[in-house]
């Protein structure tokens, strides 16, 4: 394992060198999407320069060659979660697809009416609106598990609204607005005892937790690339092998289909099935090249370094005394989102963007929640292993500038 030295790390993110209005880019927005490292972008470089072919059935030397690595790449998806199968591992375009896919797959074949499906308010709208669209279709209930005033997702709510007529439970597996942990093992287990599936929206853990699906025994695990240091554009459906086998196909088209005739059509198997059509090869590859640069480092050392930075933050915090945590007193990764009382969110926004200081401001795709808590949005600033703590002090020197302008 590599020794956890930042300043090299951060020599092999090109992007943290970029100026941003006259200053050093300070990068706080890791929880829309991750910076790449030369890894990554070398991996995307070589397929073009030196691979460039169409998957499967080539045969020619490139082909056989975009197809080695295709497929090896699938593999390190499958030991990087834990899977027990390489056919469990799906490739979409982002957890939003793979959401989406087992609503109108999985969802499509097993929820009926007066069914119901518990997801939760701190969800992103990609883990709610794909479940109200299926409800609608099937005249299912679609109920949401409550919230503390911290964040914290409200477990007896959660056992109070779990019955028989429960079908799927979908949650994430951490928030993306507030960085809360949630409970998913226990959430699973209660699921599980009332024969209810359970998918997990990983797009935020996959980057700073180490996932294992065998251990968690979810049904489902969606995550994307371009939040774990890979490109846009490419994400993955895990899920339980004998589900994905009684799942009907999804997209029609090349690549998942066995034998086509006017007469009717038999389907791939797993994983071709739901994969029609050409792949984003190059996101696939350079998706397990995000795996191989992460699995160089002990994941439970960038943790603790994470859970520093948040910690740094957070004492920092106390000394704007119009700054106010929202998400605090939790079980939470590096995410700070807050408020600044008497301030908009966007104004400040743009001020640390004047400094070269990258943050996110508003709901975060994550309106319920924001309603719930009796907000508009928050500032969020969303640290990586890549960050440090004199990148927050720049942050907090920022907010303090912002007050000279907005009070």
């Amino acid at each position: 394992m590599r020794e956890l030295d930042i300043k090299k790390i951060r020599s092999e993110f090109p992007i943290l060198d970029e100026i941003v209005h006259g200053k050093p880019l300070v990068y706080f927005d890791n929880g829309a999407t991750s910076q790449k490292p030369r890894m990554v972008i070398d991996a995307i470089d070589n397929y073009y320069e030196h691979v460039n072919s169409n998957v499967h059935r080539g045969a020619h030397a490139l082909s056989d060659k975009a197809t080695e690595l295709f497929e090896n790449a699938r593999q390190k998806v499958q030991h990087f979660i834990s899977a027990k199968h390489r056919e469990e591992i799906i490739w979409t375009r982002g957890t939003t697809e793979s959401i989406n896919l087992v609503a109108q797959t999985w969802g499509e074949k097993n929820i009926f009416e007066n069914d119901e499906i518990i997801v939760s308010t701190l969800e992103h709208h990609s883990n709610i609106v794909p479940w109200q669209l299926l409800c609608q279709r099937k005249n299912a209930k679609l109920l949401p598990i409550t919230v503390k005033p911290n964040g914290e997702l409200d477990l007896a709510h959660f056992k109070s609204l779990i019955s028989s007529k429960t079908k799927l439970v979908a949650i994430g597996h951490i928030s993306n607005a507030l960085g809360v942990i949630n409970p998913v093992e226990e959430i699973i287990q209660v699921a599980h005892e009332n024969n209810a599936r359970v998918l997990v929206d990983g797009a935020q853990a996959a980057p700073h937790l180490k996932i294992d699906v065998q251990r968690l025994d979810c049904d489902f695990y969606a995550f994307s690339g371009h939040k774990m240091f890979a490109p846009t554009g490419i994400g993955v459906l895990y899920g339980k092998k004998e589900l994905l086998d009684s799942m009907p196909p999804w997209h029609g088209g090349g690549e998942m289909i066995e034998k086509v005739s006017f007469d009717g059509t038999t389907f791939n198997q797993l994983p071709y099935k739901f994969e029609a059509g050409t792949p984003n090869i190059e996101g696939s590859i350079a998706l397990g090249a995000a795996i191989d640069y992460l699995n160089q480092f002990d994941r439970s050392e960038l943790a603790n370094y994470e859970k520093e930075l948040i910690e740094y933050a957070t004492e920092k915090a106390k000394s704007i005394p119009e700054l106010k945590i929202i998400g605090s007193d939790c079980n939470k990764t590096s995410v700070l989102s807050f408020i600044m009382e008497g301030m908009h969110s966007q104004d400040i926004g743009m001020i640390l963007d004047q400094q070269g200081i990258a943050v996110r401001t508003g709901h975060h795709c994550a309106m319920p929640l924001m309603q719930a808590l009796g907000l508009s949005g928050t500032i969020r600033a969303s640290f990586s292993f890549y960050n440090t703590k004199e990148e927050i002090d720049l942050l907090f020197e920022g907010l303090e500038k912002a007050k000279t302008f907005l009070v």
